[in-house]
């Protein structure tokens, strides 16, 4: 199966490239990318020289579903919700990275991603695709839009205990950090590395995408509002995402028996590792894997659970994901592909 990637140039779609590589049904199709195209992709990407030589295309519809069974959108928000329904029509697969289509109501979508929506239509016809949760509609769908990083790592740790009646839902605080490269490629003053050498940073507190991403998801699975307070920062390393989420719990319960819930809940993924209790993850312990690590522990003096969840923002945030989700849309074992150890140290 032949698999194109719209955004050739962004470090989402080089893991693209490096895990669609060694996959046993995908095969690299067309790289498009409209600012570059002509250009051999190991000329900007060199690392990958007499690998993948192939020259970069500009979009076009036709020639990208002639030659192609699957389309990965590795773009910047705002590009893609006009694409996809090109594509759509044509019936290929798609599997939206960007965030255009995250979000079920148009109006939340402008007033967090500052664009005009996808209409309605195709909003309501992607399936979100967190796949440890939503892996039977995954599979019944042909339009899957990707979480997104920090979405990820906070809603594997959050959901298990969403879902009982135990917590209280107006207490979630996420305090979230991640790795240089969830900036992208492009150029700017926050990921210049004068700035972020030797630097721990907050941003876009109050405003960040993901806030409404997460929200929605968390009052789809516990049935009622749910406001979370989100605070993200970026850290002076390559990649790796760590949340660290405080919630307040209702009743008095132990480490052991919420370290029990969680083990059950995720019994059957194979990519979430809940760790023994008294054990924290790191990210460095992720590195380069589509593994999400989680790390349990309540405080008896504050009767308030704190977890800790870390991934590698370009796999299980991005890349790693999207590849897990066409596994699971075309039937195959979710793991193919994906079965890397750890990069250590």
């Amino acid at each position: 199966m032949k698999a194109a990637i719209i955004g050739g140039t962004g470090y989402g779609s080089i893991e693209l490239v490096r895990l669609i590589n060694k996959h046993p049904y995908l095969k690299i199709g067309s790289v498009v990318s409209n600012s570059q195209a002509g250009e051999s992709f190991s000329e900007i990407y060199p690392h990958i020289t007499d690998i993948i030589d192939q020259p970069l295309e500009i979009f076009d519809t036709e020639s990208l579903c002639n030659k192609n069974d699957v389309v990965f959108l590795a773009t910047p928000s705002g590009i893609s919700k006009n694409l996809v329904p090109q594509l759509f029509e044509k019936g290929i697969m798609c599997i939206d990275l960007s965030g255009d289509f995250r979000l079920r109501s148009g109006k939340e979508y402008e007033r967090w991603y500052k664009h005009s929506p996808s209409h309605e239509i195709f909003l309501h016809q992607a399936t979100y695709g967190l796949s440890e949760i939503y892996s039977e509609e995954i599979k019944n769908s042909t339009l899957i839009a990707n979480p997104g990083c920090y979405s990820t790592a906070s809603l594997l740790g959050l959901l298990p205990i969403i879902k009982t009646n135990i917590v209280d839902l107006d207490s979630i605080i996420i305090d979230a950090k991640s790795g240089v490269s969830g900036a992208g490629r492009g150029l700017s003053i926050t990921s210049h590395f004068a700035e972020i050498n030797e630097n721990l940073k907050a941003y876009k507190l109050g405003a960040h995408q993901h806030i409404p991403e997460i929200e929605q998801v968390l009052q789809d699975e516990a049935g009622s509002p749910i406001t979370i307070t989100f605070t993200p920062h970026l850290v002076p390393m390559t990649r790796g995402i760590m949340c660290t989420v405080y919630i307040s719990l209702k009743e008095d319960v132990t480490t052991n028996e919420i370290h029990q819930l969680y083990s059950e809940f995720y019994k059957n993924k194979p990519f979430i590792r809940v760790r023994p209790e008294g054990t924290l993850p790191a990210t460095k312990e992720v590195l380069g894997s589509n593994y999400c690590d989680i790390g349990l522990h309540v405080d008896p003096r504050t009767n308030r659970l704190t977890i800790i969840s870390v991934i590698d923002n370009l796999v299980k945030g991005a890349a790693g994901q999207a590849i897990q989700n066409v596994n699971l849309m075309n039937g195959w074992d979710e793991r193919t592909g994906l079965e890397d150890v750890p990069m250590y140290p």
